[in-house]
């Protein structure tokens, strides 16, 4: 029986009455497991293409043209698809030229960039040379290069900065060049000389560069002198000065700005003027002595009228006085600086008052659209300077001829040059090496090694020892690098021996440390042998011959030869008959006035036992010098006259008789008596009391009469001499002949008489007026004769008084001068 199968039944959801579907089965899935979620699949999204849209009435017409447009819009997706690295490209570029802009829209030139940025930047901007973008980057260049440049030069290398210069683009970048130079020389004046000397090489090629700068400046010197602005107005006016000096301007711009600083004077006005007139003042006395002399006298009358401050009047002098010594300290051209010949030198005669065309948009960029021709035009301007197109020819002709290319070197080897450019460096390399060595033995090491020329050895031996003086104390490592040397060669020992007297001969240049640095240096040298002791004849030890740096140097050599010889050992060498004959000068013996100041010298520095030989030199020459002279006394004295002779003896024999001395004359006596008599005698000869001094008035003819004879007791009433050393021991002998006498006969007894008058002298003193009581009875006197006012006066020798009383040795010239005084 058939049966028939029933649909399924439908589950009613909710009140609706709404059917839920259910899963149907897949073929494969077992019945318990439950059935996933269900999802739909996702259709394939779709291209959207913005097609255009067109207006137009005509609806065929506007679906034409819309699908035409659709079609080239597709077909450039297509090319961008298939080529994607120019589409890259396209974009860097834009977006390099969109900074590059920004990098060059400033006037500094932009922030920082990285050197590697920045170079792929120009690569970029390189590829268009007519480009303003090119050309700003190439005159940024410009400006730093030529400020470059101009910061480095000074007097050793400028014949190098000067090609360099020429080798920038000087007319384009005249006006970066000028505003370099002249900030340059604001900032460090003393280079002044310098860079006059570079704008008067480049006005030689370059007039309009030349004329520029000196524009220039003059209008900075008005626009500062109308400000008072003294520091720019003194840089100013200097470079004007030594721009005259080279030629490049005229004098009269100098002597206008002259005119006007003298014109009204201030303290100010002045100071710029003696400070342009001492760097300009040798070239207008050479070139315009007449205006030289007249802002003299101009400058006289302001100093005359004292209305300026005391200083400024005292740079007024020493100005002056630099004109007299015909500026010594200012010459014209430095040495060094002469590098223009004077037929090449263009001169401009620019005045102060005229309008000047000071051209400042030259320092500011601009766009140049020939910038490729006129960059062409320099080119053959620079190779025309510099000669760099007969480079090919000169160098076929040296490939085609040998004997041209032996000419050539030869007369590069004439070259001489004067600015000691190898020197320096010479120096500088020797320094280095000393200051990098670790000890003396690496040091010679290296030195050795530096290439020296035949005859420069002096110079590295100098370098040693100003490099020794230049330290704060000395160091043995310099001695040790010399020591080393000269046993070496023996070339570096002439050299140090060279050194040494040249060094001696100028050690009063150097201060106090640096000489005791280099004196020491030469007493570790002489002390061990690493030079000659023969170098010690340079030394003279007298007055003379020294000063106070030179006795100095020797203390210090000497005490540092004792330090490292000792004492002993260094005496004993200068014994050694070569050295003492080489130091014949450090020991004089043959002035007794060298010979003790040498002694007085080593015997302060502590060096007496060096000065043995002199001192017995010392102290045996006053007895040569005695003997030499007695000698000479003898000879005049047998070679005088016999009639002297007879009447001196005569003389003699009176004074004799008259001090009653019992002793005999001689012949050596009477020879001496008879001097005596012949000249006046000093007071120190006449010490006897029977030949008194005589008296500072009215005695002295008394003196020249024969004595009276008189007896003991009148010899004690005579007034004595005023009071000497000795007098008492020398009345009681006869008077002494010379000294040598004198002593022989003070030691013979004294007579009889002598000694009662001794007795008698020393009674008690008498009463002021001249007169003394007479206790004994005494021979009648000669006639006294009386004057006015009652004192008596003596015409002849005195005769005998009272012996008891003589009056007091102090009271005595009193008492004989109002008795004896009229």
């Amino acid at each position: 029986m058939a049966t028939t199968e029933l649909p399924p039944q439908i589950v009613s959801d909710g009140p609706s009455g709404r059917r839920k579907r259910s899963r149907s089965r897949s073929p494969g899935e077992p019945d318990g497991i439950p059935p996933s979620t269900r999802r739909r699949s996702q259709s394939p999204s779709r291209v959207h293409v913005d097609l255009p849209r067109v207006s137009d009435v005509d609806p065929i017409r506007r679906a034409e043209r819309e699908r035409q447009l659709a079609a080239n819009i597709a077909a450039m997706n297509l090319e961008k698809a298939s080529n994607p690295k120019v589409q890259d490209s396209a974009q860097d570029q834009a977006q390099k030229q969109a900074e590059f802009a920004k990098l060059i829209g400033s006037r500094s030139g932009g922030v920082y960039m990285p050197p590697a940025r920045l170079r792929a930047l120009q690569a970029a901007a390189a590829n268009d040379k007519l480009s303003p973008e090119y050309q700003r980057l190439s005159w940024d260049a410009l400006r730093k290069s030529l400020t470059g440049i101009v910061n480095r030069v000074n007097i050793a290398n400028i014949k190098q900065i000067v090609p360099e210069l020429f080798s920038e683009n000087l007319i384009r970048g005249r006006g970066l060049f000028s505003r370099s130079i002249m900030k340059a020389q604001s900032s460090s004046l003393p280079f002044t000389p310098v860079f006059s000397a570079v704008v008067a090489v480049i006005n030689t090629k370059l007039p309009q560069v030349g004329e520029l700068v000196l524009t220039r400046l003059i209008s900075q010197f008005r626009r500062s002198f109308k400000r008072n602005d003294k520091i720019v107005c003194h840089s100013t006016t200097t470079f004007i000065a030594h721009l005259v000096n080279q030629a490049v301007a005229h004098e009269i711009i100098a002597l206008q700005i002259l005119v006007l600083l003298l014109e009204r004077p201030t303290d100010d006005s002045i100071e710029i003027a003696v400070g342009f007139m001492r760097e300009v003042g040798a070239f207008l006395a050479e070139n315009s002595p007449k205006a030289n002399a007249t802002v003299f006298e101009r400058f006289r009358a302001v100093l005359n009228e004292g209305a300026i401050s005391h200083r400024v009047q005292y740079m007024i002098e020493v100005l002056m006085q630099a004109r007299k010594d015909k500026y010594k300290d200012n010459p014209i051209l430095p040495e060094g600086l002469d590098l223009v010949e004077e037929e090449e030198q263009i001169t401009h005669q620019i005045q102060l008052e005229e309008e000047l065309q000071v051209q400042e948009g030259l320092n500011i960029f601009k766009f140049d659209p020939n910038f490729l021709e006129n960059e062409e035009k320099y080119k053959s301007i620079r190779a025309e300077i510099l000669g760099e197109g007969s480079e090919d020819e000169e160098s076929g002709s040296e490939e085609s001829s040998s004997e041209d290319e032996d000419e050539v070197v030869a007369d590069k080897e004439g070259i001489e040059d004067r600015t000691e450019t190898n020197l320096v460096n010479l120096r500088r390399t020797i320094y280095l090496t000393i200051m990098n060595a670790l000890n003396y033995e690496e040091a010679v090491h290296k030195l050795l090694k530096v290439q020296i020329k035949e005859g420069d050895e002096i110079e590295l031996i100098n370098m040693v020892i100003e490099c020794c003086s230049q330290e704060r104390s000395y160091s043995t490592f310099y001695g040790l690098v010399g020591e080393r040397f000269s046993k070496l060669n023996r070339v570096w020992t002439d050299a140090l021996e060279q050194a040494f007297c040249n060094y001696y001969t100028t050690i009063h240049r150097y201060e106090t440390n640096r000489l005791r640095n280099i004196s020491r240096f030469f007493g570790h040298m002489v002390a061990t042998d690493a030079v000659s002791w023969v170098v010690l004849e340079c030394v003279k030890i007298n007055e003379e011959d020294t000063t106070s740096s030179s006795r100095i140097f020797i203390k210090i050599m000497m005490q540092e030869m004792m330090e490292s010889m000792g004492l002993k050992t260094l005496a004993e060498r200068f014994k050694d008959e070569q050295v003492k004959h080489a130091t014949r000068d450090m020991f004089p013996m043959d002035n007794p006035k060298n010979t003790r100041f040498s002694i007085n010298y080593f015997t302060s520095i502590g060096l007496g036992v060096l000065t043995e030989e002199m001192r017995e030199y010392l102290k045996n020459a006053p007895r040569l010098i005695m003997e030499q002279r007695r000698a000479m006394l003898e000879q005049e004295s047998n070679s005088s006259s016999s009639d002297a002779d007879s009447s001196d003896s005569d003389s003699d024999s009176d004074s004799d008789s008259d001090s009653g001395s019992d002793a005999s004359p001689s012949d050596s006596e009477s020879d001496d008596s008879r001097r005596r008599r012949r000249t006046p005698s000093p007071p120190r000869r006449g010490r006897d009391g029977s030949r008194p001094p005589p008296p500072r008035r009215g005695v002295r003819d008394e003196s020249r009469r024969p004595p009276v004879r008189r007896d003991a007791r009148d010899d004690a009433r005579t007034p004595p001499p005023p009071p000497r050393r000795g007098a008492r021991d020398d009345s009681r002998t006869p008077p002494p002949p010379p000294r040598r006498g004198a002593r022989d006969d003070s030691r013979t007894p004294p007579p009889p008489p002598r000694r009662g008058a001794r007795d008698d002298s020393r009674s008690p003193p008498p009463r002021r007026g001249g007169r003394y009581p007479s206790r004994t009875p005494s021979p009648s006197p000669p006639p006294r004769q009386k004057d006015g006012r009652g004192f008596t006066r003596r015409d002849s020798p005195p005769h005998r008084r009272d012996e008891r009383s003589p009056p007091p040795r102090k009271r005595d010239m009193d008492g004989r001068d109002r008795g004896g005084r009229g």
